[in-house]
């Protein structure tokens, strides 16, 4: 049983999910993120490339985006 002061665990997310949250394209992310305006990836396994995000992260940068009207 849950109550709403608790709140959910975070999670890594993978690039299409990335994606569908932010709604900006790999090399776009890829850019900003270079320009420190973007979250950081985390690499998740040292044998390849492997990369992914905090949900928590990328929920703060969708919410501190301007609203177009």
């Amino acid at each position: 049983m849950t109550t709403s002061n608790q709140t959910l665990p975070d999670r890594i997310v993978r690039e299409a999910e990335r994606k569908t949250i932010t709604t900006i394209s790999r090399s776009t992310a890829w850019t900003q993120e270079r320009k420190g305006t973007f979250p950081k990836r985390r690499k998740l396994s040292p044998h390849n490339n492997t990369v992914g995000w905090l949900l928590s992260e990328l929920n703060e940068w969708v919410t501190s985006r301007p609203t177009v009207n």
